[in-house]
C-alpha cells in the first residue's frame, strides 16, 4: 500500500488540445504517463494536483476522466489553474456516479486519512499585493480558509499537504500559506505548476524546516512520485 503523487497530467482526450505541440518532453505524453502510473496497484493511493482536463466542462472531460478512472486504486483530486471542468464537489460526485467512475475523491476543505497521515490541500494562489487586484485578493483569502479548513480537519494526525502552485520557489515565498504550514505543523508540502524552463526555479529539500517537492507529470519524467513506500 503506497502514496503517490504527481500533477498537471494536462490530459486532452475531450478537447483539441495535445501537450505534444510543446514537443521535448511532452511529446508522446500520454503513452509515457500510461506506462509511468502502470506502478499503481488497486491498494495505492494517488494525489492527483491538478491541471488534470483540458476540457471546459464536466461532460467534455467524460473521456479525460474515464482514463483517469483506469488507474487502480483510490485517487485524490485537487484543482489546478486550468481545470476548466470544475464547478462544486457535488456536482462531480453525481458525475462520477452517472459514468461509474469509483474512488475519484476531490480534496476541498476536507482532507483524507492515510494510514496515521491526514492528506490535505487546495489549489493555492499566487499573490503579491503590489502586482494583484481585488479579485486576486478575494481568490487568494478563499484559498487560504480553504486550506486551513483542510488543515483543521486532520485533528489530531501528522498532515501532508498538496498544492497545485508552488507556495515558494526562487524569488518567490507565500508567506501567508507558508504561515499555515509553520502553524499546522507541515514538515512535508508538494506541489506542481511548474513546466519545462520554470523547472530551475523549483525549491526542493528542507526550506525551514519543511521539506518541499515538485511533482509536476514533465518534472518526473511522466512517474509518479513516490511520497509514501
Amino acid at each position: 500500500m503506497a502514496l503517490y503523487a504527481i500533477g498537471d497530467l494536462h490530459l486532452c482526450l475531450g478537447a483539441p488540445k495535445p501537450m505534444d505541440v510543446f514537443g521535448g518532453a511532452w511529446t508522446g505524453y500520454m503513452d509515457k504517463l500510461k506506462e509511468g502510473l502502470s506502478v499503481i496497484s488497486p491498494t495505492d493511493t494517488t494525489v492527483l494536483l491538478g491541471d488534470l482536463s483540458w476540457a471546459l466542462d464536466l461532460s467534455s472531460a467524460q473521456a479525460d476522466f474515464a482514463w483517469i478512472n483506469e488507474i487502480p486504486g483510490r485517487k485524490i483530486i485537487l484543482k489546478g489553474n486550468h481545470d476548466y471542468w470544475w464547478s462544486t464537489a457535488a456536482k462531480f460526485h453525481r458525475f462520477c456516479e452517472e459514468k461509474g467512475f469509483t474512488d475519484l475523491n476531490i480534496l476541498n476543505n476536507n482532507c483524507y486519512v492515510y494510514d496515521d497521515w491526514a492528506i490535505c490541500g487546495t489549489r493555492g494562489w499566487f499573490f503579491e499585493e503590489e502586482r494583484s487586484g481585488a479579485h486576486d485578493e478575494k481568490v487568494f483569502r478563499r484559498e487560504l480558509m480553504r486550506l486551513e479548513a483542510s488543515l483543521k480537519a486532520a485533528g489530531e494526525r501528522r498532515r501532508l499537504v498538496f498544492l497545485h502552485y508552488p507556495p515558494r520557489y526562487k524569488g518567490y515565498e507565500c508567506l501567508e500559506i507558508l504561515d499555515l504550514l509553520h502553524r499546522y505543523d507541515v514538515r512535508r508540502c508538494f506541489y506542481g505548476h511548474l513546466h519545462g524552463g520554470s523547472h530551475k526555479l523549483a525549491m526542493e529539500g528542507q526550506w525551514d524546516g519543511i521539506e518541499f517537492r515538485l511533482v509536476s507529470a514533465d518534472y518526473l519524467n511522466f512517474k509518479p512520485f513516490t511520497v509514501i513506500s
